[in-house]
């Protein structure tokens, strides 16, 4: 049976890992070679909201589809005149204690390799250069017709040479870079195409009823093999996407963690779950690892 627990404050001490079961968490990596993946509740802390906690934009709307950004111009403007303003937020969002408290513990040997549902890049960020951005990143655009790639960044210097000063500060962001903007605003956005073919572009993320890259799920399900454990950390498994990873493991018989803040659809194939901020519960774990390196001959990976 998973062990639930109750949230309680971001308390780090020894008795109140075991009260809270980051004690449990805690044996689990020491044991080494555990794979993390991670979801939009560990990017909160860094002012990233996320989807479906208790401020989640799948509460007020649902993001722009796949096939709706496919489907119309007019769906690509509202996409890219939405994601120009919202950018600024993203660009601004540094890695908060969680994001480096795991790459304390990828370079101690505890975690042997980072899977991350998240695009905001914070990870690589923090200085795991190899996490997999299982959906992609906001830092790269791709031509959907020669399949050229270039950075946001020089998209952004395009955008706003074709558009001026395009700006509306006081929208919120949403979890995937955009922001909400009225009709008016956004029919007068101007969209670029692809430099090198005229083609439509598009953020290389993972958009929602875009399947994630075959070879991209199966180095995924290769890491979970290669490992002794899968760590969850802020992620509701709402989606196949990630849950899939937990289904596998738990049928491989490996022990999987759960760390979020609410209920997720993998909490009954869990050894352990625990409800507690990101940001403290793995700096506890870090804390209480010592930040030990790894036995002689025993070498993590790094990009």
């Amino acid at each position: 049976m998973p062990v639930h627990s109750i949230p309680n404050g971001p308390q780090t001490g020894g008795s109140d890992l075991r009260a809270t079961g980051l004690d449990e968490v805690r044996c689990l990596l020491a044991d080494r070679d555990v794979v993390v993946l991670s979801g939009a509740g560990l990017s909160t802390e860094s002012g990233i909201p996320d989807y479906r906690g208790a401020t989640g934009t799948l509460r007020r709307r649902s993001p722009m589809t796949y096939q709706e950004f496919l489907g119309s111009e007019e769906a690509r403007r509202r996409y890219w005149a939405r994601s120009h303003v919202g950018r600024q937020t993203i660009t601004r969002a540094r890695p908060n204690a969680g994001h480096r408290a795991v790459e304390e513990l990828r370079r101690s040997g505890h975690v042997s390799a980072v899977i991350t549902q998240n695009v905001d890049g914070l990870h690589r960020a923090a200085g795991t250069l190899d996490a997999v951005e299982l959906h992609g990143g906001l830092d790269r655009v791709v031509c959907l017709g020669c399949r050229h790639t270039s950075t946001r960044d020089d998209l952004d210097r395009r955008l706003h040479a074709m558009n001026g000063a395009f700006r509306d500060a006081d929208s919120p962001v949403n979890p995937d870079g955009d922001v909400e903007l009225p009709d008016s605003l956004v029919a007068s956005f101007r969209i670029a195409p692809c430099e090198t073919c005229g083609g439509i572009l598009k953020p290389d993320v993972v958009f929602f009823g875009e399947n994630v890259p075959k070879s991209r799920v199966q180095q995924c399900y290769d890491l979970v093999d290669g490992a002794r454990a899968l760590l969850v950390l802020g992620s509701s498994l709402t989606v196949m996407s990630g849950l899939r990873f937990v289904h596998h493991a738990a049928r491989a018989g490996k022990p999987v963690a759960i760390v979020n803040q609410g209920a997720t659809r993998g909490d009954d194939y869990a050894a352990v779950t625990v409800c507690l901020p990101l940001g403290a519960a793995m700096t506890a774990l870090a804390e209480q690892l010592g930040g030990a390196r790894p036995p002689q001959g025993q070498h993590t990976r790094r990009a």
